[in-house]
């Protein structure tokens, strides 16, 4: 097996080719003055199954050019095998026509990786898991809500409540209280399919004089996170954290968070980010010896 940690990703990748104990494939990368990135394999990969690890965070559409560059020309170089490593999955929010005439991105960006050559897509937390394994692709879906919980547990949080954005997401905030022990619930959150805007709604939360901790799975501009984390505090939380798989956010958007009431905020390095203190390639050095045994270098 060889890793090709693509230029989104490069830590991240190495992380994983150094726990599998795999050879690194580097690649050249350039971005022309027109904005057009050239990409450039400093290795052979004639014959060999090639793990391609890219994140598509923003730029996401940069980053999801660049992956369908590396993946396609893995394919021409006669890669064996071509298996897509892709942190955060951008466009998987669009996982159906939720008006007429709208695109269906999710199915599109998988498609577009089929046609490029990709045998199989690992992803973490992705919006729709159980679409994802409808489409052309197989795609398997991991969770670093688990890292996150742990990360917790080891700074002495053991007990902590553990709460999710939206009922929903319930499941997000079980998991993490398998690590953590304590209690659980959810915010109660509603979006709005054409705006995309989301409201808390009123559901007491049995929170007073706990540690809790908010997770979920993306924090962008932030707006959600900054009412939950201010919800929590209201309701008589002692001390509040806020924790994400997927930080796409800005240095800005992580003060607004901590001038919510957050102490603290914390993200995996899916998308390398200045809060991402996790990293998940743990859980993806897992899933990729599990589908390959023993790995060779």
């Amino acid at each position: 097996m060889m890793v090709v940690p693509g230029p989104a990703s490069t830590e991240l990748g190495k992380l994983v080719a150094a726990e599998l104990k795999a050879k690194v494939v580097p690649v050249e990368f350039k971005r022309f003055p027109d904005g057009e990135s050239r990409i450039r394999f400093e290795g052979d990969v004639k014959g060999e199954d090639v793990v391609v690890v890219q994140t598509t965070g923003p730029p996401q559409n940069e980053n999801l050019v660049q992956l369908f560059l590396l993946a396609d020309t893995a394919r021409d170089l006669g890669a064996k095998s071509i298996t897509a490593v892709v942190p955060y999955f951008a466009y998987a929010r669009q996982d159906k026509r939720f008006r007429p005439g709208e695109c269906f991105s999710a199915k599109t960006i998988v498609t577009l990786l089929r046609t490029c050559g990709v045998g199989k897509i690992v992803t973490v937390n992705s919006h729709n898991p159980a679409l994802l394994k409808t489409l052309s692709v197989p795609v398997e879906d991991l969770s670093a809500i688990g890292l996150l919980a742990e990360y917790f547990r080891k700074r002495g949080f053991e007990g902590a409540f553990s709460l999710s954005m939206g009922k929903k997401g319930l499941d997000t905030a079980v998991e993490a209280r398998k690590v953590l022990g304590g209690d659980c619930d959810y915010v109660p959150t509603q979006r709005d399919v054409v705006t995309g805007n989301v409201t808390l709604g009123k559901k007491p939360l049995a929170v007073k004089g706990e540690v809790a901790i908010v997770f979920d799975d993306i924090v962008s501009s932030g707006g959600t996170m900054m009412k939950a984390v201010a919800y929590v505090k209201e309701q008589g939380a002692k001390h509040v954290y806020s924790a994400c798989v997927h930080p796409l956010l800005t240095d800005e958007v992580r003060e607004k968070i901590l001038k919510a009431g957050a102490e603290e905020v914390v993200g995996t390095d899916t998308v390398p980010n200045v809060v991402s203190n996790v990293s998940v390639a743990p859980l993806i050095v897992k899933a990729l010896k599990k589908r390959v045994g023993p790995v060779c270098g």
